[in-house]
């Protein structure tokens, strides 16, 4: 299709270096469980563009290639994944705290960011900055200071603990949410000196973060989203009275950030049909009929900034983020349905370059899709079954 010739020609490197693991990689079993002399062996080499899949009781570190598990690493709770911001390190949310897994090394290390409730892991501008909500801790660090322990990290404190989230910008300025434990109500700009110099609370339920084309940074709300761009915040307002964007990606290619939408504040669980888009130029939010419905888990951008939603249809969905028009959709998994807790399993889209990594709990499986030809590189088997997914950081991974 169109779509998949204009993307073809900037994956087509990505295509050929994964042509000759893919064979490899179909039916692949678990070799965590193998021999000590074998684990001994994976553990001394280097696992390249590793993967981090999360399951009951540990996270299984795959190659990137060939999704063939090179290690199984205990570790007791719900644990998440996230980037780090380098080629190496991803950051795992426990009970406890944030912690490091060297995942080209297959193991955690003793660097840990301790609090309860660690929540948003944010990359942007060089930085990692991390928010733990119990504590209401800001923690922005340089990534590149992971591979010799504890990085030099910078601290701020909100006046109370909440589930948010910030990001600081290339100029110095942290952009974080305002709130409390019973209530989080918008967002607050601070300089390089951490002085305040803009704020909003025209952002009910504050939710999320992502950053867009000329480092506009978009919050959600539970009527529309905040954008913070040039020195000024302007709010975008929902359609609907209740319109609530808790979930956001963005791309450095576009202008336009990816936003999830529900509008039924009564609902035990909503599963919404309909994504947004926020255009950070303009102010204005569109939304998008996908004709199937769709977890928290399920969004993503490409490689050329284009909008991906990974529904119930078991289809991964491309929408032109200046359009609104779904250009391709690209089967993934079967048809699946989200659960009502928001901690167990359900296939999850994760991005890289021009790939598309899908878990597949059902099935105990993971799949690498080439966003460009749509066609499976590689398929992974899982002992165990698969609840988050996350990797190296793209600008890194090399």
């Amino acid at each position: 299709m169109d779509s998949r010739s204009r993307m073809r020609k900037a994956a087509a490197v990505s295509a050929l270096l994964f042509s000759s693991v893919a064979i490899a990689a179909c039916g692949g079993e678990d070799t965590g469980s193998g021999s000590a002399k074998g684990e001994e062996k994976q553990a001394a080499s280097s696992v390249r563009k590793p993967l981090a899949v999360t399951y009951d009781g540990g996270i299984s570190v795959l190659d990137g290639e060939s999704l063939k598990v090179a290690k199984n690493v205990p570790l007791k709770g719900f644990n998440r994944v996230n980037p780090a911001g380098d080629d190496r390190h991803i950051m795992v949310s426990t009970p406890a705290g944030f912690r490091v897994l060297d995942a080209a090394g297959q193991k955690l290390t003793d660097v840990e960011f301790k609090g309860a409730e660690p929540g948003h892991v944010v990359q942007h501008a060089g930085k990692t900055v991390l928010f733990t909500d119990g504590t209401g801790e800001t923690r922005i660090f340089d990534p590149a200071g992971l591979g010799s322990g504890k990085p030099k990290t910078e601290t701020y404190k909100a006046p109370s603990p909440h589930h948010g989230v910030s990001v600081e910008l290339e100029n110095g300025e942290l952009v974080t949410t305002l709130g409390t434990a019973k209530k989080r109500k918008g967002i607050v700009v601070l300089g390089k000196d951490r002085k305040e110099i803009r704020r909003s609370e025209k952002c009910p339920e504050v939710h999320g973060e992502a950053t867009a084309k000329d480092e506009a940074v978009v919050i959600g709300c539970e009527d529309g989203a905040l954008v913070y761009k040039d020195g000024k915040i302007k709010k975008v307002d929902s359609p609907d009275d209740y319109g609530r964007i808790g979930n956001q990606r963005g791309s450095e290619k576009s202008a336009v950030v990816l936003g999830d939408y529900k509008k039924d504040p009564e609902a035990e669980l909503e599963r919404p049909e309909q994504v947004s888009l926020i255009d950070t130029r303009t102010g204005k939010m569109k939304l998008v009929d996908l004709g199937a419905s769709y977890s928290f888990k399920s969004l993503a951008r490409g490689p050329e900034g284009e909008a991906l939603v990974l529904g119930t249809d078991g289809k991964i969905h491309v929408i032109d983020p200046g359009t609104g028009k779904k250009t391709d959709s690209i089967a993934a998994v079967g048809k699946w349905r989200e659960p009502m807790d928001w901690q167990q399993p359900r296939p999850e889209l994760w991005v890289r370059e021009g790939t598309a990594y899908v878990t597949d709990p059902g099935k105990k499986k993971i799949h690498a899709i080439d966003l460009a030809s749509g066609e499976k590189k590689a398929t992974g088997t899982l002992k165990n079954k698969p609840n988050e997914v996350s990797g190296v950081s793209d600008m890194a991974a090399h």
